[in-house]
Order: structure tokens, then C-alpha cells, then sequence
């Protein structure tokens, strides 16, 4: 009777500690904090043998957030992570829903995971092309209505999407179906480099967060020198951005990412006190009055050359910036692909704002040739 009493009693003691050592073994691991520092969207925590990914903002005004724990082989997670949506890393397949997810897929050499894209025509890499033209990579349909059977049938091991608001059906029933859905929100975010920043949401779901922290060093870098460099410019040229769409002229707001680019490279952008960080919709007569005498005009991308636009809209002629052909645009476009702005320049703010100080202070930059943008011949 006493063996069986001291039996029960160590049984007891065990069951005690080991609950206690799975309640506390989060709180007791080694843990690095999270080396994001620029981004808003994310947090990245890592862990022996495991991280925890939280995605706070993936769409404006997002309330909830969403927690992903990145999972090494043969590792034990502790019993209050087993709620979350488990990853295990490194995944092989992937399907992304954004262009701008696949710069990053480039940059840490892992493109030939890439399974599945909505609307392949988009895409500008020419690395993806060759995988599309061979039929590696699967036409999916559009992102807010996935072809659901056919993302099935390539079984990926996680499905990266985003959305414009909380309603996505289409990512929901495929969660329902098994699959794992993360949502990254690099396109919300503020800041050049609080964008690029997101490859390290990437390097971490593929095992690769030291050579992601490397890449986004060398980008940082070259986006900060170039900042300063801009600085010692002896002028700051007023600039003007957008044009008519329909009946109503675009612009980046205030403080919106685009916005953010001109200033850093020295240039006085006229609606730069405006707030916000969307698109400010004018009429034409509004922009004319305060920017007809700008030096320099950076259009939305849409036209190829003046003429284009003289036929578009005989009034753009009246800009001085038109009259000095002194306009600029983003019009490189890959054979078969998008235009690759909307693709990589997001990933690559150091190239973008190296593009904008070559424009506005050519001094500065003799030896940079344009790779985003174009004067409008």
C-alpha cells in the first residue's frame, strides 16, 4: 500500500513539473529580440529551434494579428504555441500573391520554390519568366479569387497573401482546405526601407535570416549614403508627381512613401505638407495653379513619351517641366512582364532614390545611369 502511495506521489510530483517546465519553457528559452527595425507590419522573434512571426498591419486599420510560428525540424514547441498556424521551415514550396514578393524570393535564391502566382503576366523577373515559360510556375487566376483547385493540387507549404481589407473568402476556404495562409503587408507600409525591410519575413519562413539581415545591411546602406549625399546638393528643385486619370490628377500624399523619396533626395516636393499616405486626387486646374512653374515632373508611369501624353492631355504642354522636357517616368518594362517598378522597386528603395538624386542633381551621381526610370523623349 505504502509502494503504491509513493508511486502516485511520484507521479504527481512529475505530472506537476513537467506541466510547469511546458507553461514556463517559452519564457525560459534563449531568445534574440526581434531584429526588425524599420518595418511597422512585423516582428520577428527568434528561439532555439523555432521563431514566432507576428504580422500586426497587413492592410490599414487591421484589427487583429496574426501570429506564425516558424518551426525547425525536430523541434519541441511548447504547449501554448500549439494554437498558432505552425510552419515548418524551411519551406520548398510556395505560392506568393504580390510581385513584390518575388524580388525577395530572388534575393535569397530560393525563386525556384515558386509554384503558383495569380495573373502571371505581371511578373518582370527574369529569372520566374524562365520557370513560367517552362511551366514551373502555375497560373493561379487573381488574387482575390484564386483558382482554389489548383492551388490544391500543388500542395505549397505556405500560401503568402495579402489583402486590401479583412475580407478574403478565397485564402479563408483555402485555410479551411488545410493549407497555411500568411499574410505579409509589406505594401502598407511608410517608409522606403520599413518596405524593404520585409525580406526578412521571408528569410525567416526559408531558414535564411542571417543572408536576409545581409542583403537588407547592404540595401540600408547604400539608401542611407545616398540620403546624405543628396544633402550637400547646392539646390532643391520643386518637383511634381502623378497625372490625369479620367477626370482626376494623382499624386503621392505628404507623407506617403513616394513622397518620402523626393524630399530625402533633396527635392522640393509641392505637396509634401499634404498628410497622409495614399494618393491625393486633384483636379487639374488645382495642380496647374501650384505647379505649373515646376522644374521637374515625375509621371505615374503611363506614358512613353511626350507625345503620349500631348495626345492624352493637350494641357499638359502648358507645364514648364513639359516645355524643358524635363519629365520622367518609370516605363522599363520586361519582355512578357509588367512594369518592373511595381515589382522591385519596393525591395530596392537604395536604387530608386539613387534614380531621384541623378535626376534632380545629376552632379551628384555622374557615373549612375537610370534603372527605373526614363526621360520622356
Amino acid at each position: 500500500m505504502r509502494l503504491r502511495t509513493n508511486i502516485i506521489l511520484i507521479l504527481a510530483v512529475v505530472n506537476i513539473v513537467g506541466c510547469k517546465k511546458n507553461t514556463t519553457e517559452l519564457n525560459s528559452t534563449t531568445k534574440k529580440e526581434s531584429i526588425v527595425r524599420y518595418a511597422k507590419g512585423f516582428s520577428l522573434e527568434k528561439y532555439q529551434g523555432f521563431s514566432i512571426l507576428t504580422v500586426k498591419n497587413p492592410w490599414p486599420n487591421a484589427a487583429k494579428t496574426y501570429k506564425y510560428i516558424l518551426k525547425e525540424k525536430k523541434t519541441i514547441l511548447p504547449d501554448s504555441l500549439l494554437g498558432a498556424t505552425i510552419v515548418n521551415i524551411p519551406v520548398q514550396r510556395i505560392v506568393v500573391t504580390s510581385t513584390t514578393h518575388i524580388p525577395s524570393l530572388e534575393m535569397l535564391g530560393v525563386e525556384n520554390s515558386l509554384v503558383g502566382f495569380p495573373n502571371l503576366n505581371y511578373i518582370s523577373s527574369k529569372k520566374v519568366r524562365a520557370r513560367i515559360a517552362i511551366g514551373k510556375v502555375k497560373e493561379l487566376g487573381s488574387n482575390q479569387s484564386l483558382n482554389t483547385e489548383a492551388v490544391i493540387d500543388l500542395q505549397p507549404d505556405v500560401i503568402i497573401g495579402y489583402g486590401v481589407d479583412k475580407s478574403n473568402p478565397t485564402l479563408e476556404n483555402l485555410e479551411k482546405s488545410g493549407l497555411k495562409v500568411l499574410f505579409n503587408g509589406d505594401w502598407n507600409e511608410e517608409t522606403p526601407l520599413g518596405k524593404a525591410e520585409w525580406i526578412k519575413f521571408f528569410g525567416a519562413i526559408y531558414g535564411k535570416q542571417k543572408l536576409s539581415e545581409s542583403v537588407f545591411t547592404i540595401i540600408e546602406k547604400e539608401y542611407l549614403n545616398t540620403v546624405e549625399l543628396a544633402k550637400k546638393a547646392k539646390k532643391t528643385p520643386a518637383v511634381l508627381a502623378g497625372d490625369m486619370f479620367q477626370d482626376k490628377w494623382y499624386l503621392p500624399k505628404g507623407t506617403s512613401w513616394g513622397s518620402q523619396l523626393l524630399n530625402q533626395a533633396k527635392g522640393n516636393y509641392l505637396w509634401s505638407a499634404s498628410t497622409g499616405t495614399g494618393s491625393l486626387a486633384l483636379s487639374f486646374e488645382t495642380v496647374f495653379d501650384k505647379a505649373k512653374d515646376a522644374e521637374i515632373w515625375i509621371t505615374s508611369g503611363q506614358f512613353k513619351s511626350l507625345a503620349e501624353m500631348k495626345k492624352a492631355n493637350p494641357h499638359y504642354e502648358q507645364f514648364v517641366a513639359f516645355k524643358t522636357k524635363k519629365v520622367y517616368s518609370f516605363v522599363r518594362k520586361e519582355k512578357n512582364g509588367g512594369i518592373l517598378y511595381y515589382e522591385l522597386a519596393p525591395n530596392r528603395p537604395d536604387l530608386v532614390i539613387k534614380d531621384i538624386v541623378k535626376i534632380l542633381h545629376p552632379e551628384l551621381l555622374p557615373d549612375h545611369r537610370l534603372y527605373f526610370f526614363e526621360q520622356l523623349k
